[in-house]
């Protein structure tokens, strides 16, 4: 299924179509977290609080111990 980005005010964004919103359980208002990966593509998530907080402190600890990773994955 294609979908267009399209200008929305300010901004831009997707129109999901209704039967796709019924087949996925999305609701007006729900909260998405968006992911790009490598090749390009992005990946869309209902987003989850305490996923979302377990993945910020897992950034912060990969950023601050970067150097001593490197050397273990060697």
């Amino acid at each position: 299924m294609q979908v267009e980005l399209k200008k929305i005010g300010n901004s831009s964004g997707f129109i999901v179509p209704k039967e796709l919103m019924s087949e996925l359980h999305f609701a007006q208002g729900d909260l998405f977290t968006v992911t790009t990966n490598a090749d390009g593509s992005i990946t869309l998530r209902r987003s989850n609080p305490v996923f979302d907080r377990g993945m910020e402190i897992a950034r912060k600890a990969m950023e601050t111990y970067r150097h001593t990773l490197e050397e273990l994955a060697k």
